[in-house]
């Protein structure tokens, strides 16, 4: 446990004192140096890319001159940039270096740092030019059978994963959770965008090309773009004189919500906007797209016999523009009745053999095919 003391057998301890490997209570060999090591790069890692949201190549590349200062023309403020080697875009970049990030940097430089208080200088493979690169002090370094060596993408991937397991942090479904560094720049993204920095400086922080891109990156969730967009709502609303505004009305909002109502229908949903009127006077059985199920026959016959009954009562009265309205909804009914009717006798007859799927195609064809 963090905090614990334990005990360590003196065979198992260097000259100097410090313990090199001991056995815990399964009986496990562990290499104490070595996890040190392993965790202290994870939490590097993890501080840097959360702060940053650069990429692995770009972390490996970072080195001691790539944390230079800045004077504000306006203040003369001196600040920290973090500067990023070209890699994707092949375009250099600068970064502001935060306290907390600054806190980092300072802690891994420490630790790198030879006796001579420098930074080793190492020679490091570029994997995708596929050169070698001069001697850089880089800060991604560790020693190694007496060796100074570049940290490998494998190893920071490794101890990610093996901090991430030791938290005991789960998704939804309890499975323990897996990071890889290009998570972090879409975390490092989002939390920006969703925080108020427009899209177009995120753009130039991440390196990207193309803001479509940066974009791609940021998770908006539905929540979000609802509370940002009641947040827009009400700034823009308190830059306007509030004389301008008026509350809405009970009745208002209740004719709002019903008109969602009023859109359900006995055969079916109705598409138009709100607001707009009908175009067939409500009349939804003229309609030539209403495609009727069998089961509403019975109700299409209710609204034919009720259509008939009116029609009577408009002649009886002599409203003969309803009476031309009714008979139009009248024959669309009768007409939907005998395509429905049609449709069931065609299903009924001996040489309907029904719309074929795939497997029934491929049968039929080996069939035919076959001698």
């Amino acid at each position: 446990m963090l905090g614990e003391s334990f005990t360590v057998p003196r065979k198992s301890t260097r000259l100097d004192g410090r313990p090199v490997s001991v056995r815990d209570e399964q009986g496990r060999r562990r290499e104490l140096g070595s996890e040190e090591k392993r965790a202290f790069w994870a939490w590097a890692t993890i501080e840097i890319l959360r702060h940053t949201g650069i990429r692995i190549e770009e972390l490996r590349e970072l080195g001691h001159h790539s944390i230079i200062s800045y004077k504000l023309p306006t203040t003369g403020e001196v600040i920290p940039l973090l500067q990023i080697a070209p890699s994707k875009t092949d375009q250099e970049r600068l970064l502001l270096v935060t306290p907390e990030l600054a806190d980092v940097l300072s802690t891994v430089i420490s630790r790198v740092r030879g006796a001579d208080g420098t930074v080793p200088v190492i020679a490091n493979y570029d994997s995708h030019e596929r050169t070698w690169n001069p001697p850089m002090p880089l800060l991604y370094q560790w020693n190694m059978s007496g060796e100074d060596r570049r940290i490998s993408d494998n190893t920071i991937r490794d101890g990610l994963n093996e901090t991430l397991a030791a938290s005991g942090l789960t998704d939804a479904a309890g499975t323990p959770l897996t990071f890889e560094p290009h998570d972090f720049r879409r975390i490092f993204i989002t939390d920006a965008i969703l925080n108020g920095l427009p899209p177009h400086i995120a753009q130039v922080i991440a390196g990207h090309g193309n803001i479509n891109t940066t974009m791609g990156y940021a998770a908006i969730y539905p929540k979000d773009a609802i509370e940002a967009h009641q947040a827009f709502i009400s700034r823009r609303r308190a830059l306007r004189p509030t004389e301008e505004y008026r509350a809405v009305t009970p009745d208002e909002w209740g004719q709002f919500l019903g008109h969602f109502e009023r859109r359900k229908l006995a055969l079916g949903d109705c598409g138009r906007a709100y607001g707009s009127d009908c175009v067939h006077e409500h009349a939804c059985v003229r309609c030539p797209v209403l495609i009727v199920s069998p089961t509403e026959r019975p109700r299409l016959i209710e609204i034919r016999d009720n259509l008939g009954e009116r029609i009577a009562e408009a002649e009886r009265e002599g409203w003969l523009g309803e009476v031309e309205g009714l008979s139009t909804s009248l024959a669309a009914a009768e007409e939907k009745i005998a395509q429905l009717d049609a449709r069931q006798e065609r299903k009924a007859s001996p040489v309907f053999l029904g719309v074929p799927t795939f497997n029934q195609l491929i049968a039929r064809t080996i069939e035919g095919t076959n001698p």
